[in-house]
Protein backbone atom coordinates (compact mmCIF):
# COMPACT_ATOMS: atom_id res chain seq x y z
CA UNK A 1 0.00 0.00 0.00
CA UNK A 2 0.88 3.80 -0.71
CA UNK A 3 -0.07 6.42 2.36
CA UNK A 4 0.10 9.65 2.68
CA UNK A 5 0.00 11.75 5.96
CA UNK A 6 -0.80 15.15 5.96
CA UNK A 7 0.29 16.68 9.37
CA UNK A 8 1.06 20.64 10.71
CA UNK A 9 4.11 18.81 12.62
CA UNK A 10 7.19 15.98 11.47
CA UNK A 11 9.53 14.57 14.43
CA UNK A 12 11.59 12.98 11.98
CA UNK A 13 12.60 16.51 10.61
CA UNK A 14 14.95 18.70 12.82
CA UNK A 15 12.53 21.80 13.93
CA UNK A 16 9.33 19.56 13.03
CA UNK A 17 7.82 18.77 16.43
CA UNK A 18 5.73 20.63 19.00
CA UNK A 19 3.90 17.52 20.65
CA UNK A 20 2.25 14.27 20.36
CA UNK A 21 1.14 14.90 16.64
CA UNK A 22 5.39 15.01 15.85
CA UNK A 23 6.14 12.28 17.39
CA UNK A 24 3.25 10.11 15.65
CA UNK A 25 4.21 11.17 12.08
CA UNK A 26 8.10 10.68 12.99
CA UNK A 27 7.23 6.64 13.83
CA UNK A 28 4.65 5.35 12.18
CA UNK A 29 5.81 5.46 9.02
CA UNK A 30 8.51 3.79 9.90
CA UNK A 31 6.23 0.97 11.48
CA UNK A 32 4.47 0.92 8.55
CA UNK A 33 7.82 0.69 5.98
CA UNK A 34 9.21 -2.17 8.35
CA UNK A 35 5.72 -3.66 7.29
CA UNK A 36 6.69 -3.62 3.76
CA UNK A 37 4.27 -0.20 2.69
CA UNK A 38 5.33 2.71 1.30
CA UNK A 39 4.69 6.18 2.83
CA UNK A 40 4.70 9.73 2.46
CA UNK A 41 4.30 12.41 5.10
CA UNK A 42 4.00 16.21 3.88
CA UNK A 43 3.68 19.83 5.91
CA UNK A 44 4.08 22.85 5.78
CA UNK A 45 7.98 23.83 6.10
CA UNK A 46 7.78 27.29 8.19
CA UNK A 47 10.47 28.53 6.31
CA UNK A 48 12.82 26.55 8.25
CA UNK A 49 12.71 22.54 7.72
CA UNK A 50 14.28 22.90 4.27
CA UNK A 51 17.58 25.15 5.85
CA UNK A 52 17.41 22.71 9.12
CA UNK A 53 17.28 19.63 6.92
CA UNK A 54 19.11 18.10 3.63
CA UNK A 55 16.59 19.50 1.07
CA UNK A 56 15.81 18.92 -2.32
CA UNK A 57 13.94 21.48 -4.69
CA UNK A 58 11.50 19.94 -6.81
CA UNK A 59 9.59 22.66 -8.17
CA UNK A 60 6.72 24.85 -7.58
CA UNK A 61 3.15 24.41 -7.07
CA UNK A 62 0.31 26.40 -8.25
CA UNK A 63 -3.43 26.54 -6.24
CA UNK A 64 -6.09 29.19 -6.19
CA UNK A 65 -6.42 30.68 -2.60
CA UNK A 66 -8.43 33.84 -1.66
CA UNK A 67 -9.27 34.33 -5.03
CA UNK A 68 -5.75 34.39 -6.49
CA UNK A 69 -3.19 31.82 -7.87
CA UNK A 70 -0.57 31.49 -5.21
CA UNK A 71 2.22 29.87 -5.84
CA UNK A 72 4.37 27.33 -3.54
CA UNK A 73 7.62 25.42 -3.67
CA UNK A 74 7.76 21.73 -2.92
CA UNK A 75 10.60 19.95 -1.30
CA UNK A 76 11.68 16.88 -0.74
CA UNK A 77 13.42 16.67 2.81
CA UNK A 78 15.76 13.95 4.64
CA UNK A 79 15.70 13.47 8.09
CA UNK A 80 19.09 14.53 10.35
CA UNK A 81 20.28 11.16 11.70
CA UNK A 82 19.74 13.10 15.46
CA UNK A 83 15.79 14.27 14.85
CA UNK A 84 14.63 10.79 13.30
CA UNK A 85 14.42 8.54 16.44
CA UNK A 86 11.64 5.98 15.46
CA UNK A 87 10.08 3.80 16.94
CA UNK A 88 9.28 1.38 13.98
CA UNK A 89 11.55 -1.70 15.70
CA UNK A 90 10.27 -4.70 17.06
CA UNK A 91 10.59 -4.08 20.77
CA UNK A 92 12.82 -6.29 22.51
CA UNK A 93 10.29 -8.65 23.78
CA UNK A 94 9.19 -9.36 20.76
CA UNK A 95 6.17 -7.86 19.84
CA UNK A 96 6.18 -7.99 16.39
CA UNK A 97 6.08 -11.69 16.43
CA UNK A 98 3.33 -13.14 14.57
CA UNK A 99 2.23 -9.69 12.96
CA UNK A 100 -0.92 -9.44 10.56
CA UNK A 101 0.89 -6.86 9.01
CA UNK A 102 3.24 -9.67 7.33
CA UNK A 103 6.75 -9.31 6.04
CA UNK A 104 9.18 -7.11 8.05
CA UNK A 105 12.40 -5.27 6.22
CA UNK A 106 15.65 -4.44 6.89
CA UNK A 107 16.46 -1.14 8.57
CA UNK A 108 18.10 0.43 5.12
CA UNK A 109 14.78 -0.64 2.98
CA UNK A 110 12.55 0.57 5.51
CA UNK A 111 13.77 3.85 5.61
CA UNK A 112 13.35 4.01 1.76
CA UNK A 113 10.10 3.53 1.74
CA UNK A 114 9.38 6.45 3.50
CA UNK A 115 9.35 9.93 1.54
CA UNK A 116 9.03 13.27 3.53
CA UNK A 117 8.12 16.40 1.77
CA UNK A 118 7.49 19.78 3.10
CA UNK A 119 5.55 23.13 0.97
CA UNK A 120 6.96 26.55 1.08
CA UNK A 121 4.70 29.88 1.01
CA UNK A 122 6.46 32.99 3.01
CA UNK A 123 2.35 32.65 5.27
CA UNK A 124 3.64 29.07 6.93
CA UNK A 125 6.37 31.89 8.29
CA UNK A 126 3.51 34.17 10.18
CA UNK A 127 4.44 33.31 13.64
CA UNK A 128 7.88 33.70 12.62
CA UNK A 129 10.74 31.54 11.21
CA UNK A 130 10.63 27.72 12.25
CA UNK A 131 6.98 28.64 14.29
CA UNK A 132 4.78 26.02 13.78
CA UNK A 133 1.91 27.55 15.83
CA UNK A 134 1.04 31.00 15.75
CA UNK A 135 -0.31 33.00 19.29
CA UNK A 136 -1.82 35.87 17.58
CA UNK A 137 -4.47 38.52 18.27
CA UNK A 138 -6.37 38.27 15.10
CA UNK A 139 -9.24 35.74 16.97
CA UNK A 140 -8.70 31.81 17.91
CA UNK A 141 -6.88 29.69 15.43
CA UNK A 142 -7.38 32.72 12.88
CA UNK A 143 -3.76 33.05 11.78
CA UNK A 144 -2.98 29.11 11.88
CA UNK A 145 -6.68 28.23 10.18
CA UNK A 146 -5.40 30.56 6.92
CA UNK A 147 -1.94 28.87 6.55
CA UNK A 148 -3.23 25.25 7.07
CA UNK A 149 -6.04 26.41 4.65
CA UNK A 150 -3.43 27.14 2.10
CA UNK A 151 -1.22 24.27 2.94
CA UNK A 152 -4.39 21.60 2.60
CA UNK A 153 -5.18 23.48 -0.92
CA UNK A 154 -1.63 22.75 -2.14
CA UNK A 155 -1.41 19.76 -0.51
CA UNK A 156 -4.41 18.37 -2.84
CA UNK A 157 -2.34 19.89 -5.96
CA UNK A 158 0.48 17.92 -5.32
CA UNK A 159 -1.45 14.64 -4.39
CA UNK A 160 -4.04 14.99 -7.34
CA UNK A 161 -1.15 15.98 -9.97
CA UNK A 162 0.33 12.58 -9.94
CA UNK A 163 3.80 12.42 -9.25
CA UNK A 164 3.88 10.55 -6.07
CA UNK A 165 2.30 7.91 -7.84
CA UNK A 166 -1.06 5.65 -7.11
CA UNK A 167 -1.96 6.32 -3.60
CA UNK A 168 -4.37 4.03 -1.49
CA UNK A 169 -4.80 6.03 1.28
CA UNK A 170 -5.19 9.92 2.35
CA UNK A 171 -4.26 9.95 6.23
CA UNK A 172 -5.21 13.08 7.55
CA UNK A 173 -4.16 14.56 11.15
CA UNK A 174 -6.01 16.89 13.48
CA UNK A 175 -7.79 19.72 12.45
CA UNK A 176 -4.63 21.71 10.54
CA UNK A 177 -5.16 19.04 7.99
CA UNK A 178 -8.67 18.02 7.53
CA UNK A 179 -10.07 20.53 4.57
CA UNK A 180 -8.16 18.19 2.61
CA UNK A 181 -11.43 15.70 3.30
CA UNK A 182 -13.60 18.97 1.50
CA UNK A 183 -11.16 19.62 -1.46
CA UNK A 184 -10.23 15.79 -2.36
CA UNK A 185 -13.63 15.71 -3.17
CA UNK A 186 -14.22 18.18 -5.96
CA UNK A 187 -14.13 18.39 -9.48
CA UNK A 188 -10.86 19.51 -9.90
CA UNK A 189 -9.41 16.73 -7.76
CA UNK A 190 -10.88 14.23 -9.56
CA UNK A 191 -8.37 11.54 -9.01
CA UNK A 192 -8.47 11.82 -5.37
CA UNK A 193 -12.90 11.07 -5.17
CA UNK A 194 -12.26 7.21 -4.44
CA UNK A 195 -9.23 7.19 -2.74
CA UNK A 196 -10.09 6.73 1.25
CA UNK A 197 -9.77 9.20 3.81
CA UNK A 198 -8.54 8.14 7.44
CA UNK A 199 -8.90 11.18 9.96
CA UNK A 200 -6.74 10.96 13.53
CA UNK A 201 -8.09 13.04 16.29
CA UNK A 202 -4.83 13.98 18.36
CA UNK A 203 -6.70 16.29 20.27
CA UNK A 204 -10.47 16.73 20.51
CA UNK A 205 -10.78 19.97 22.63
CA UNK A 206 -8.69 22.00 19.65
CA UNK A 207 -11.24 22.51 17.39
CA UNK A 208 -10.11 24.95 14.59
CA UNK A 209 -13.16 27.11 14.90
CA UNK A 210 -13.54 29.90 11.80
CA UNK A 211 -16.03 31.99 10.42
CA UNK A 212 -17.92 31.09 7.43
CA UNK A 213 -17.56 34.26 5.96
CA UNK A 214 -16.84 37.67 6.62
CA UNK A 215 -13.47 37.48 7.56
CA UNK A 216 -10.00 37.55 5.98
CA UNK A 217 -9.52 33.70 8.15
CA UNK A 218 -12.94 32.41 6.89
CA UNK A 219 -13.94 29.46 4.63
CA UNK A 220 -15.73 31.73 2.07
CA UNK A 221 -12.81 33.75 1.78
CA UNK A 222 -10.22 30.71 1.30
CA UNK A 223 -12.37 29.15 -1.62
CA UNK A 224 -15.34 31.31 -2.54
CA UNK A 225 -16.55 28.99 -5.34
CA UNK A 226 -16.75 26.27 -2.82
CA UNK A 227 -20.42 24.92 -1.29
CA UNK A 228 -20.08 22.82 1.67
CA UNK A 229 -22.83 20.71 2.96
CA UNK A 230 -23.11 23.02 6.11
CA UNK A 231 -25.35 20.18 7.74
CA UNK A 232 -22.20 18.27 8.27
CA UNK A 233 -19.33 21.54 8.60
CA UNK A 234 -21.26 23.79 10.56
CA UNK A 235 -20.20 24.15 14.31
CA UNK A 236 -22.75 22.70 16.12
CA UNK A 237 -22.88 25.73 18.52
CA UNK A 238 -22.05 28.77 16.10
CA UNK A 239 -23.90 28.75 13.45
CA UNK A 240 -22.12 31.25 11.30
CA UNK A 241 -18.93 29.23 11.76
CA UNK A 242 -17.08 25.97 10.16
CA UNK A 243 -15.70 23.67 12.72
CA UNK A 244 -12.37 21.87 10.74
CA UNK A 245 -12.30 19.20 13.17
CA UNK A 246 -15.71 18.31 12.79
CA UNK A 247 -14.85 18.19 8.31
CA UNK A 248 -12.45 15.79 9.51
CA UNK A 249 -14.90 13.41 11.43
CA UNK A 250 -17.72 13.78 9.24
CA UNK A 251 -16.41 13.70 5.89
CA UNK A 252 -13.58 10.56 6.36
CA UNK A 253 -14.08 7.38 5.36
CA UNK A 254 -12.51 5.98 9.22
CA UNK A 255 -11.96 8.21 12.24
CA UNK A 256 -9.38 6.83 14.68
CA UNK A 257 -8.86 8.17 18.22
CA UNK A 258 -5.09 7.60 19.60
CA UNK A 259 -6.77 5.40 22.59
CA UNK A 260 -9.23 2.70 22.70
CA UNK A 261 -10.35 4.92 26.01
CA UNK A 262 -10.21 8.51 24.74
CA UNK A 263 -12.67 6.77 21.77
CA UNK A 264 -14.76 5.88 24.57
CA UNK A 265 -14.91 9.07 26.60
CA UNK A 266 -15.34 11.38 23.44
CA UNK A 267 -19.04 9.72 22.61
CA UNK A 268 -20.06 11.63 26.04
CA UNK A 269 -20.68 15.23 26.50
CA UNK A 270 -18.15 17.17 28.29
CA UNK A 271 -19.43 17.82 31.74
CA UNK A 272 -16.70 20.31 33.67
CA UNK A 273 -19.00 20.31 36.83
CA UNK A 274 -17.65 16.92 37.61
CA UNK A 275 -14.47 17.55 36.07
CA UNK A 276 -14.83 15.53 32.65
CA UNK A 277 -13.50 16.53 29.50
CA UNK A 278 -15.24 14.41 26.66
CA UNK A 279 -17.07 14.99 23.18
CA UNK A 280 -16.40 18.57 23.09
CA UNK A 281 -19.86 19.53 21.58
CA UNK A 282 -19.19 17.14 18.76
CA UNK A 283 -20.28 13.80 20.85
CA UNK A 284 -23.19 13.59 18.12
CA UNK A 285 -21.59 13.70 15.20
CA UNK A 286 -18.78 10.89 17.05
CA UNK A 287 -22.03 8.62 18.31
CA UNK A 288 -23.05 8.25 15.01
CA UNK A 289 -19.75 8.03 13.48
CA UNK A 290 -19.46 4.94 15.62
CA UNK A 291 -22.35 3.31 15.25
CA UNK A 292 -21.38 3.48 11.53
CA UNK A 293 -18.48 1.17 12.61
CA UNK A 294 -16.28 3.82 11.40
CA UNK A 295 -14.70 5.17 14.80
CA UNK A 296 -11.67 3.13 15.55
CA UNK A 297 -9.58 3.78 19.26
CA UNK A 298 -5.75 2.36 18.94
CA UNK A 299 -3.45 3.27 21.41
CA UNK A 300 -0.30 5.27 20.29
CA UNK A 301 3.17 3.17 20.69
CA UNK A 302 6.28 4.51 21.96
CA UNK A 303 10.23 3.66 21.31
CA UNK A 304 11.37 0.87 22.61
CA UNK A 305 14.60 0.43 19.97
CA UNK A 306 16.99 2.50 21.85
CA UNK A 307 19.07 1.24 25.02
CA UNK A 308 17.43 2.94 28.33
CA UNK A 309 19.86 6.18 29.66
CA UNK A 310 21.71 5.54 32.91
CA UNK A 311 20.32 7.44 36.04
CA UNK A 312 22.80 10.31 37.16
CA UNK A 313 23.93 11.54 39.37
CA UNK A 314 22.53 14.47 41.29
CA UNK A 315 25.48 16.45 40.94
CA UNK A 316 24.92 15.42 37.24
CA UNK A 317 21.67 16.14 37.03
CA UNK A 318 22.04 19.58 38.62
CA UNK A 319 25.01 20.42 35.66
CA UNK A 320 22.46 19.34 33.13
CA UNK A 321 19.57 21.43 34.24
CA UNK A 322 22.02 24.68 34.93
CA UNK A 323 23.64 23.94 31.16
CA UNK A 324 19.75 23.66 29.75
CA UNK A 325 18.85 26.62 31.68
CA UNK A 326 21.96 29.04 30.38
CA UNK A 327 21.08 27.89 27.06
CA UNK A 328 17.22 29.49 27.32
CA UNK A 329 18.66 32.29 28.82
CA UNK A 330 20.96 33.01 25.96
CA UNK A 331 17.94 33.29 23.72
CA UNK A 332 16.16 36.22 25.87
CA UNK A 333 17.21 39.86 26.01
CA UNK A 334 15.88 40.16 29.13
CA UNK A 335 16.01 36.87 31.59
CA UNK A 336 12.68 35.87 32.93
CA UNK A 337 11.67 35.25 36.68
CA UNK A 338 11.33 31.80 35.83
CA UNK A 339 14.79 31.46 34.90
CA UNK A 340 16.36 33.77 37.84
CA UNK A 341 14.20 31.12 40.25
CA UNK A 342 15.57 28.17 38.60
CA UNK A 343 19.16 29.50 38.71
CA UNK A 344 18.76 30.52 42.37
CA UNK A 345 17.25 26.98 43.09
CA UNK A 346 19.66 25.05 41.89
CA UNK A 347 22.54 26.72 42.94
CA UNK A 348 20.65 25.98 46.52
CA UNK A 349 20.81 22.31 46.00
CA UNK A 350 24.05 21.88 45.05
CA UNK A 351 25.31 22.19 48.42
CA UNK A 352 22.81 19.27 49.46
CA UNK A 353 24.31 16.14 50.05
CA UNK A 354 21.16 14.56 48.38
CA UNK A 355 17.98 15.60 46.69
CA UNK A 356 16.24 12.85 48.38
CA UNK A 357 13.52 11.11 46.46
CA UNK A 358 12.69 12.89 43.41
CA UNK A 359 9.25 13.57 42.02
CA UNK A 360 9.54 14.60 37.88
CA UNK A 361 7.02 16.19 35.55
CA UNK A 362 7.76 16.31 31.34
CA UNK A 363 5.31 17.89 29.39
CA UNK A 364 3.79 21.50 28.01
CA UNK A 365 2.68 23.28 30.23
CA UNK A 366 -1.01 23.68 29.30
CA UNK A 367 -4.84 23.25 31.73
CA UNK A 368 -5.17 19.80 30.08
CA UNK A 369 -1.97 18.96 31.63
CA UNK A 370 -1.65 21.04 34.75
CA UNK A 371 -4.66 22.42 35.98
CA UNK A 372 -5.16 19.85 38.84
CA UNK A 373 -1.99 21.04 40.47
CA UNK A 374 -3.88 24.18 40.74
CA UNK A 375 -6.97 22.87 42.29
CA UNK A 376 -7.92 24.93 45.91
CA UNK A 377 -7.55 21.74 48.56
CA UNK A 378 -7.67 21.86 51.99
CA UNK A 379 -4.12 22.71 53.71
CA UNK A 380 -2.32 20.04 55.51
CA UNK A 381 -1.99 21.27 59.60
CA UNK A 382 0.99 21.41 60.54
CA UNK A 383 2.08 18.93 63.60
CA UNK A 384 1.52 20.87 67.13
CA UNK A 385 -0.80 23.58 65.18
CA UNK A 386 -4.31 23.85 66.32
CA UNK A 387 -6.60 25.90 64.00
CA UNK A 388 -8.72 28.31 66.27
CA UNK A 389 -12.02 27.17 67.13
CA UNK A 390 -14.50 28.02 64.28
CA UNK A 391 -12.03 29.11 61.89
CA UNK A 392 -12.24 27.74 58.79
CA UNK A 393 -10.00 25.30 57.29
CA UNK A 394 -6.76 27.02 55.56
CA UNK A 395 -6.51 26.56 51.70
CA UNK A 396 -3.83 25.83 49.26
CA UNK A 397 -3.19 24.86 45.89
CA UNK A 398 -2.85 21.14 45.55
CA UNK A 399 0.95 21.76 43.97
CA UNK A 400 1.52 23.59 47.99
CA UNK A 401 -0.05 21.02 49.90
CA UNK A 402 1.98 18.03 47.66
CA UNK A 403 5.50 20.13 48.47
CA UNK A 404 4.38 20.83 52.05
CA UNK A 405 4.19 16.64 52.26
CA UNK A 406 7.52 16.05 50.43
CA UNK A 407 9.79 17.01 53.32
CA UNK A 408 13.20 17.07 52.11
CA UNK A 409 12.59 15.50 48.82
CA UNK A 410 12.09 17.13 45.77
CA UNK A 411 9.76 17.61 42.82
CA UNK A 412 11.20 18.87 39.32
CA UNK A 413 8.82 19.75 36.90
CA UNK A 414 10.20 20.76 32.92
CA UNK A 415 8.16 22.37 30.56
CA UNK A 416 6.66 25.63 28.99
CA UNK A 417 3.31 27.12 27.95
CA UNK A 418 0.33 28.81 28.35
CA UNK A 419 1.75 32.04 30.44
CA UNK A 420 -0.70 32.01 32.95
CA UNK A 421 0.55 28.48 34.02
CA UNK A 422 4.02 29.37 34.62
CA UNK A 423 3.39 32.25 36.24
CA UNK A 424 1.86 30.10 38.99
CA UNK A 425 4.54 27.68 38.98
CA UNK A 426 6.97 30.04 38.86
CA UNK A 427 5.37 32.00 42.32
CA UNK A 428 5.71 28.17 43.99
CA UNK A 429 9.10 27.83 43.28
CA UNK A 430 10.28 31.29 44.67
CA UNK A 431 8.30 30.27 47.79
CA UNK A 432 9.04 26.27 48.26
CA UNK A 433 12.51 25.16 48.27
CA UNK A 434 12.02 21.71 47.44
CA UNK A 435 10.07 22.85 43.96
CA UNK A 436 12.06 23.49 41.14
CA UNK A 437 10.37 25.02 37.89
CA UNK A 438 12.60 24.54 34.20
CA UNK A 439 10.41 26.81 32.00
CA UNK A 440 11.60 25.28 28.84
CA UNK A 441 12.11 21.76 27.38
CA UNK A 442 15.08 20.26 25.52
CA UNK A 443 14.78 16.47 24.56
CA UNK A 444 18.40 15.37 26.48
CA UNK A 445 16.96 17.07 30.10
CA UNK A 446 13.81 15.22 29.08
CA UNK A 447 15.80 11.64 29.14
CA UNK A 448 17.81 12.45 31.99
CA UNK A 449 14.79 13.31 33.99
CA UNK A 450 13.21 9.97 32.90
CA UNK A 451 16.41 8.10 33.98
CA UNK A 452 16.65 9.75 37.38
CA UNK A 453 13.62 10.33 39.11
CA UNK A 454 11.84 8.31 41.08
CA UNK A 455 7.76 9.05 40.53
CA UNK A 456 6.70 10.37 37.49
CA UNK A 457 3.33 13.17 37.85
CA UNK A 458 0.77 13.20 35.13
CA UNK A 459 -2.55 14.56 36.39
CA UNK A 460 -3.97 14.96 33.29
CA UNK A 461 -7.44 16.40 33.36
CA UNK A 462 -7.86 14.44 29.71
CA UNK A 463 -5.68 12.78 27.45
CA UNK A 464 -6.15 11.64 24.22
CA UNK A 465 -2.90 9.02 24.16
CA UNK A 466 -0.29 10.50 26.56
CA UNK A 467 3.72 9.73 25.47
CA UNK A 468 5.32 10.88 28.63
CA UNK A 469 4.01 8.19 30.83
CA UNK A 470 5.11 5.87 28.48
CA UNK A 471 8.51 7.01 28.69
CA UNK A 472 8.82 7.25 32.04
CA UNK A 473 7.42 3.49 31.89
CA UNK A 474 10.01 2.67 29.62
CA UNK A 475 12.71 3.77 31.77
CA UNK A 476 11.45 1.78 35.13
CA UNK A 477 9.98 5.02 36.95
CA UNK A 478 6.44 4.47 37.85
CA UNK A 479 3.76 7.37 36.93
CA UNK A 480 0.65 8.55 38.97
CA UNK A 481 -2.01 9.81 36.38
CA UNK A 482 -5.42 10.68 36.60
CA UNK A 483 -7.12 6.99 35.13
CA UNK A 484 -8.69 8.94 31.81
CA UNK A 485 -8.00 7.80 28.29
CA UNK A 486 -4.68 6.52 27.47
CA UNK A 487 -3.31 7.06 30.72
CA UNK A 488 -6.35 4.10 31.44
CA UNK A 489 -4.79 2.08 28.69
CA UNK A 490 -1.63 2.02 29.78
CA UNK A 491 -1.03 2.37 33.77
CA UNK A 492 -2.58 -0.35 36.24
CA UNK A 493 -2.77 1.14 39.18
CA UNK A 494 -0.36 -1.38 41.83
CA UNK A 495 1.01 -2.88 39.00
CA UNK A 496 2.95 -0.56 36.95
CA UNK A 497 2.38 2.60 38.81
CA UNK A 498 -0.59 4.50 40.32
CA UNK A 499 -3.88 5.76 39.18
CA UNK A 500 -6.65 8.13 40.36
CA UNK A 501 -10.11 9.51 39.42
CA UNK A 502 -12.75 11.88 41.17
CA UNK A 503 -16.28 13.07 40.59
CA UNK A 504 -15.07 16.58 40.83
CA UNK A 505 -12.03 18.35 39.73
CA UNK A 506 -11.18 19.14 43.64
CA UNK A 507 -11.86 15.38 44.33
CA UNK A 508 -9.34 14.57 41.70
CA UNK A 509 -6.82 16.92 43.41
CA UNK A 510 -7.10 15.51 46.26
CA UNK A 511 -7.05 11.86 45.43
CA UNK A 512 -4.09 12.48 43.17
CA UNK A 513 -2.58 14.08 46.34
CA UNK A 514 -3.76 10.75 48.74
CA UNK A 515 -2.11 8.50 45.78
CA UNK A 516 1.01 10.01 45.66
CA UNK A 517 1.43 9.46 49.91
CA UNK A 518 0.82 5.85 48.97
CA UNK A 519 3.11 5.58 46.25
CA UNK A 520 5.57 7.24 48.80
CA UNK A 521 4.99 4.90 51.42
CA UNK A 522 5.11 2.20 49.09
CA UNK A 523 9.14 2.74 48.53
CA UNK A 524 9.91 2.04 52.23
CA UNK A 525 9.00 -1.65 50.86
CA UNK A 526 11.65 -2.10 48.67
CA UNK A 527 11.06 -5.84 47.53
CA UNK A 528 7.29 -4.23 46.50
CA UNK A 529 8.37 -0.74 45.10
CA UNK A 530 11.20 -2.95 42.62
CA UNK A 531 8.19 -5.12 41.63
CA UNK A 532 5.97 -1.67 40.50
CA UNK A 533 9.60 -0.32 38.95
CA UNK A 534 10.02 -3.86 37.00
CA UNK A 535 6.36 -3.47 35.98
CA UNK A 536 6.79 0.12 34.47
CA UNK A 537 9.78 -1.05 32.74
CA UNK A 538 8.32 -4.24 31.56
CA UNK A 539 5.36 -2.38 29.76
CA UNK A 540 5.54 -2.46 26.06
CA UNK A 541 3.20 -0.16 24.07
CA UNK A 542 4.70 -1.17 20.72
CA UNK A 543 4.55 0.55 16.93
CA UNK A 544 4.39 -2.45 15.71
CA UNK A 545 0.98 -3.56 17.18
CA UNK A 546 -0.24 -0.18 16.63
CA UNK A 547 0.39 -0.39 13.00
CA UNK A 548 -0.86 -4.21 12.52
CA UNK A 549 -4.42 -2.70 13.92
CA UNK A 550 -3.88 0.66 11.42
CA UNK A 551 -3.71 -1.72 8.87
CA UNK A 552 -6.79 -3.96 9.84
CA UNK A 553 -9.14 -1.53 11.12
CA UNK A 554 -8.15 1.98 9.33
CA UNK A 555 -6.90 1.09 6.03
CA UNK A 556 -8.61 -1.66 4.77
CA UNK A 557 -12.03 -0.98 3.04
Amino acid sequence: MHIVMIAAENGALLGGKVGGIGDVIRDVPLALAQAGHRCTVIMPGYSSLARLNPAIPLGTVTTRFCGRTEVLELLAVEPRPESSTGSAGTDDKGAGRGSRAGRRTSGTAKKSLVSHYVLEHPLFAAGGAGAIYCDDQQGPFATDAHKFALFCAATCEVLSGGGLGPIDVIHLHDWHAALVAILARIPAHQSLRNVPLVYSIHNLSLQGIRPLSGHESSFHHWFPDLVPDLRLVQDPRYWDCINLMRVGINLSDKVHAVSPSYAREILVPTDLTHGFIGGEGLEGDLQRVSAQGRLVGILNGCDYSQPALAASSHAQLLELMERSLLSWVGERHMIPAAHFHAQRRIGQWRSRASLGRVLTSVGRITAQKSRLFTETVTAAVSAGVESMPGAAPQQCSALERLLDSLGDDVFIMVGNGEAELEAFFTDVMARRDNFLFLCGFSEALAGAIYASGDLFMMPSTFEPCGISQMLAMRAGMPCVVHHVGGLRDTVSHGENGFAFSGDTAREQAENMLATVQEARALMEDKPAWERICQGARDSRFSWTRAVDEYLSQLYRH
